[in-house]
């Protein structure tokens, strides 16, 4: 009956933990899908914000250049305007009346005149001079290859700051790239085509990652490519830019972070809650088996005592009342590890805090300690030399404390080699007692000594299996006295033994 139910118990418990590993992994690939998706979203939303910054800067730049090719144009053909020359100058009709003649001299040279009466109306005058101009462009329309030709021959050897203005190449970039929706600090610069500036903006001076994200748009496409000009444009809070049309993601992100954190905080405390509840049901299991064999062998005792040859025997009653005081000590002392697993329960152990003398305390533990030491062939000394050895603690928690220290430095002791323990009490600065326990054992680890206080860790012990214990001591110690306000360290050496620190601080002082 009782296999069968600690069978069915190994069952479930090999089930939760079968359940729990599931649901870790599933709930680890989700939240990994999941970052995997936000950060792919995230990122093909940044390169798609700057593929359309890219294309508004491209769009605005090629604007710019047409702006100037239109301003060139503009210039030439004032220019052309200009050369004509008009003039009006008055003449006498035959019959006797006032009037103008209008000399006009076309682009080609060729001259003609037109004659107005001084009677001739205003809005005629008017209208005969559109039309003059409408035949002069009317012929010029058959020579349009022509002028381009001209113009672009002309217009490439003029000075490129005469043909494209800071000013104006300034103000047209701020105004193509805003009605692209692109309102953003820019520097720019005009370059020769073996790549020396010709004139820029004040505050020119890319950096190598700048240089990399330039925007290059070619100055009058249709000059001759050894006179080509290019304008440059970069962008000095482009990734800022960027970042702010995105960083609604941000938020989001952080949230499914936080909560895979949180998931895996919460898996690592359902494995670790797992573990000790288990370490606890192992801990009742040993503690029922432990106590049987003291009741038992005190049962025994008694029942013997019950008996008349037992009692007439001095011997026997020695050696009965010598294996109930033993037996009794091991009652106690589990009763003790149950008491120090209970403390664990607690956010802060309940004390009764009480100024004693550590070296009277000390004294009458080194006493009692001292059989058991002698047992296996060893010896106890006892250094109080602390001056001012009041202290306000719990008495019969501190006590357990130097009992747990002593015990575990009889625990691991070299076989080969004596016990020695030494018990020392020295006054240190910040009016603070130190109490030392250091034994010739068989020492400890670094990588040990990081853990020797925490619930359930026990140290290796090699090939010794004669050494039990829950890993509760030394936990149990520390908090102990981190509740009194004291402190814990150790020093120890493999091979050469342990030496356990403890500053508490004196009456009055706290």
């Amino acid at each position: 009956m009782w296999q069968s139910t600690a069978t069915s118990n190994r069952d479930f418990e090999k089930m939760k933990k079968s359940t729990i590993w599931l649901l870790t992994i599933i709930m680890a690939l989700t939240f990994m899908g999941l970052l995997y998706i936000q950060i792919t979203y995230m990122s093909n939303l940044k390169r798609m914000r700057d593929d359309q910054f890219a294309e508004g800067v491209k769009r605005s730049l090629y604007a710019v250049t047409t702006r100037l090719e239109q301003d060139e144009t503009r210039h030439f053909l004032e220019e052309d305007i200009a050369s004509m020359e008009t003039q009006f100058y008055p003449r006498t009709n035959r019959d006797g009346t006032v009037g103008f003649n209008y000399k006009v001299r076309t682009a080609t040279g060729g001259d003609f005149d037109l004659t107005f009466n001084s009677n001739t109306d205003r809005r005629n005058l008017s209208r005969s001079l559109r039309e003059v101009m409408r035949g002069k462009y009317l012929y010029q329309k058959g020579l349009l290859d022509e002028v381009i030709l001209s113009i672009i021959n002309q217009s490439s050897s003029r000075p490129i700051t005469e043909r494209a203005d800071s000013a104006d190449i300034e103000n047209y970039l701020r105004s193509e790239l805003q009605n692209n929706g692109l309102d953003l600090p820019f520097r720019w610069a005009v370059v020769n085509r073996a790549g020396a500036r010709m004139y820029h903006s004040a505050d020119f001076a890319p950096t190598p990652a700048e240089n990399r994200e330039m925007f290059v748009q070619t100055l009058f496409p249709n000059d001759p490519k050894n006179k080509m000009y290019y304008l440059k444009v970069y962008f000095p809070t482009k990734s800022k830019y960027i970042l702010e049309s995105v960083k609604f993601m941000i938020p989001s992100f952080a949230f499914t972070l936080i909560l895979l954190l949180t998931f895996v905080f919460t898996i690592i405390l359902a494995f670790r809650q797992k573990r000790l509840t288990e370490m606890k049901n192992d801990f009742i299991n040993n503690m029922t088996h432990e106590f049987k064999t003291p009741i038992s062998t005190i049962s025994l005792a008694a029942q013997m005592l019950n008996d008349g040859s037992v009692l007439k025997s001095p011997t026997m009653l020695t050696h009965i009342s010598g294996v109930i005081n033993d037996e009794t000590k091991r009652l106690r002392f589990q009763v003790e590890k149950v008491l120090q697993m209970s403390m664990f329960d607690r956010q802060k152990a309940t004390l009764r805090l009480q100024e004693v003398d550590a070296n009277i305390l000390i004294a009458n533990i080194a006493s009692t300690f001292k059989l058991k030491v002698e047992k296996y062939g060893g010896r106890i000394e006892a250094f109080l030399d602390a001056e001012e050895a009041n202290v306000n603690v719990d008495e019969m928690h501190f006590t357990n404390v130097i009992y747990n220290l002593l015990d575990n430095a009889v625990k691991y002791r070299r076989e080969e080699e004596p016990l020695l323990l030494k018990i020392v009490t020295r006054d240190i600065s910040d009016n603070r007692l130190e109490i030392s326990i250091s034994d010739n054992g068989i020492g400890m680890r670094k990588e040990d000594l990081k853990k020797i206080f925490e619930k359930f860790y026990r140290v290796s012990t090699g090939n010794r299996h004669d050494v039990k214990g829950f890993g509760l001591g030394l936990a149990y110690v520390k908090k102990i006295l981190t509740d009194m306000d004291g402190e814990i360290s150790v020093d120890s050496t493999p091979g050469e033994g342990s030496c356990f620190n403890i500053r508490l601080k004196l009456a009055g002082n706290s």
